[in-house]
Parts: C-alpha cells; structure tokens; sequence
C-alpha cells in the first residue's frame, strides 16, 4: 500500500508573507559613542517609527547582552573586544534574515568596530555605523547611569571617555551630536539615512 503524504498545513497568508519576506532586507545600525551619549534613546526612538512602518526590528541593548549572552566578560581591553564580536556575530545573523538591527552599544575600540564591519561585508548584510558623538562633559551632566559620579568619587575606574580609551569613528556613515537637537530629531535623522539607502 502506498503510504499517505503528509504535507503540513498551510496558513492562508503564507505565501503572500513568505513572498513579501524575500523581498526584505535587513542591515545592522550600530550606535557607537560614551556612556549616557543618548545611544539607546536614540535607537528605542528609531525602533519605534520602523515598527510602526511595518520593518521588523531588534534592539540589542548594551546591558543585556553583558547580563545575558557576555556575562562573566570584564572591561579590560580583550573582554570589551570578546564582547563587541558576540554582538557582532548575533547582528549579523538577525541583519542577513531580514531585521533590522539597532545596536546602542559603545564599541570603544576602532579595531573591534572594523572586525564587525568586515563580519557584515563578507555576507553582503548592510552595516552602518553612527557615531553619537556627545561630549564627554554633557554626558556626565547627563550621567543617566551615574557611573560619571562613581568615577569622580573613587568608586569604578575604567570608564570610557574619561580614564579608559574611547577611539572616535573617523568616518562614520553618520555623526549625531545628540546635544544640539531631540531625541526626534536624531531618530529622524537616521532614519532618512536608512531611508536614502533603501533599508527603511
């Protein structure tokens, strides 16, 4: 006797999302710059207005990868490295299926911001790099952590921008200077980027 095939049951907007889905590119917009530079306000803002446009989007927040996926990492030069790379790879592989990625996360070292780069040009995943470039004296008045006030009271050392490295972007896809304008206005901004590109 023959056997029955089994086919599994199809949803009746499968293939018309299954072919809109191919047609979806994703990309990786990594957010570089101080602690309190406004890099996560700015991405939670973008996330929003690419949602509401219909974009899958993916926010991989700096502290929740520390708790979750580099947990027992330092901050010494190779730990930051170690940790950048993680959230590369995990970029990438949500990039080349279609999200967009949205990654607030400082990435102090030119050379780590590169490797990630290179990770996405070999996959032909689009990557583009924002520099937040908030000045280190109005990110301490803004402090949103108060890792600034624990530096200057002896209490945490190593803090990016002050007496840890933090090597600038020479020629970022775009430079935000979160201190001239909104949160709306930064958001807006890079979303016109994105937009000009065709990822948005």
């Amino acid at each position: 006797m023959r056997a029955a095939r089994m086919t599994a049951p199809r949803h009746p907007h499968q293939e018309t999302e299954n072919a809109e889905e191919t047609h979806v590119s994703g990309a990786t917009v990594w957010l570089t710059g101080l602690p309190s530079a406004g890099k996560t306000t700015i991405a939670y803002e973008l996330a929003g207005r690419l949602r509401a446009d219909g974009h899958r989007v993916e926010v991989l927040d700096g502290d929740e990868i520390r708790e979750f996926l580099s947990a027992g990492l330092g901050f010494d030069r190779a730990d930051r490295h170690t940790n950048v790379q993680r959230i590369g790879f995990v970029a990438e592989l949500l990039a080349r299926n279609g999200v967009l990625v949205l990654v607030p996360v400082i990435a102090p070292y030119a050379d780590s911001r590169i490797a990630v780069r290179e990770r996405h040009t070999k996959t032909d995943t689009a990557y583009v790099e924002v520099h937040v470039a908030t000045p280190v004296d109005v990110c301490a008045v803004r402090d949103v952590k108060g890792l600034y006030a624990k530096q200057a009271a002896g209490e945490i050392s190593g803090l990016t921008g002050v007496d840890d490295p933090y090597e600038e972007p020479t020629a970022p896809d775009l430079r935000i200077e979160s201190q001239d304008q909104t949160v709306q206005e930064s958001a807006a901004a890079l979303h016109a980027l994105l937009t000009e590109r065709g990822l948005a």
